[in-house]
């Protein structure tokens, strides 16, 4: 089974999505998609209800969905670790126990762009259409990792 984690900094914005974007589009009994993030803010909350919002408006459901953090473990527990932005990418970086660690760790937007090393926006502190434009990039990049794993 493949599994891959998706990562922002408080996991109740995109990293959330970006789990439920990639669930929608993939047999899950096939591939394990969980999200975290790089800092405790949030552990424990529901993702934000923007993001909730935004999903379904797509048909997607999250809503069950706790923030955690990322902890050194989940380089043993999965083969693909997407970072949302540069920050939480050298965040997780700076946990890596050794290259084996180093190589799962990817730029989501890459997916897309490859080698651009783009950023998703953080929508937390923006109106509805920053989590409209960032529900639209990670639809993006959750349909090119699916079409990748099928």
């Amino acid at each position: 089974m493949k599994k891959i984690l998706m990562v922002c900094l408080g996991n109740i914005c995109r990293s959330p999505l970006a789990q439920g974007i990639l669930e929608s589009k993939v047999n899950k009994s096939k591939v394990r998609i969980d999200s975290a993030g790089t800092a405790a803010y949030h552990v424990g909350n529901s993702p934000d209800e923007r993001s909730i919002e935004v999903a379904k408006k797509y048909g997607v459901h999250i809503n069950d969905q706790r923030a955690r953090k990322f902890v050194i473990e989940d380089f043993d527990e999965f083969s693909v670790i997407y970072a949302m932005d540069e920050s939480n990418y050298q965040n997780i970086l700076k946990l890596a126990r050794n290259k084996a660690d180093e190589n799962k760790v990817k730029m989501i937007l890459n997916e897309v762009y490859p080698g651009k090393n783009l950023n998703v926006p953080d929508p937390y502190y923006g109106g509805n259409q920053g989590f409209e434009n960032v529900y639209k990039m990670l639809d993006k990049a959750c349909e090119v990792i699916a079409d990748s794993l099928s």
